[in-house]
């Protein structure tokens, strides 16, 4: 395995099965050892996403962002220049783990406060010269802070990428999204 030093920056990219990126994220090693790669992305870095769902997170219109994996199905997408916006994150990314762990950051008065905890479901990492490749399974929970209550994110994108064969039942992972969201 190859360890990235602490301040170097790697590229996370979610990798479709046919050997596309779907998409690619600048990060900042904050540490990397046997147990975890740990990296953070400020507002303002680099990034790259399919086009439609960069318009669809532009336009706050979520219809575009279900023509987008329509897109990523058909293999027929197109990236996009993209900036990381509104928090600051920190990444924790076990290896051979179906998961991340992220903490999301927001301005508050002259430093930061940590909005929420995220268990991004998604490919064991896969590490590259670069940095690391994996693939978002699209289906989340997000945390309140003091971690006393959760929710499921994304569950309607999950079935329909379920439905459209992106994601599938051989790719293993802990969660069955209730129906409907509820906090817990």
């Amino acid at each position: 395995m190859s360890v990235f030093e602490t301040g170097q920056t790697v590229v996370r990219r979610d990798v479709h099965r046919s050997g596309r990126v779907w998409s690619e994220q600048a990060l900042r090693v904050v540490a990397d050892t046997s147990e975890v790669l740990v990296a953070a992305c400020v507002h303002g870095a680099e990034a790259r996403w399919p086009a439609l769902y960069a318009k669809a997170r532009d336009d706050g219109d979520r219809s575009v962002r279900t023509e987008a994996f329509e897109a990523m199905a058909a293999g027929e997408w197109e990236l996009a220049a993209a900036v990381w916006q509104e928090t600051d994150l920190l990444l924790w990314k076990p290896p051979a783990t179906w998961f991340s762990v992220n903490a999301f950051f927001v301005p508050e008065g002259d430093g930061r406060r940590l909005r929420n905890w995220y268990v991004n479901f998604e490919h064991p990492a896969h590490r590259t010269e670069a940095g690391f490749d994996t693939f978002d399974l699209t289906v989340d929970l997000v945390v309140t802070p003091d971690l006393t209550r959760w929710e499921w994110k994304d569950e309607d994108d999950y079935a329909h990428v379920r439905r459209l064969g992106i994601v599938s039942d051989t790719e293993p992972g802990p969660w069955t999204p209730p129906a409907t969201r509820c906090w817990r």
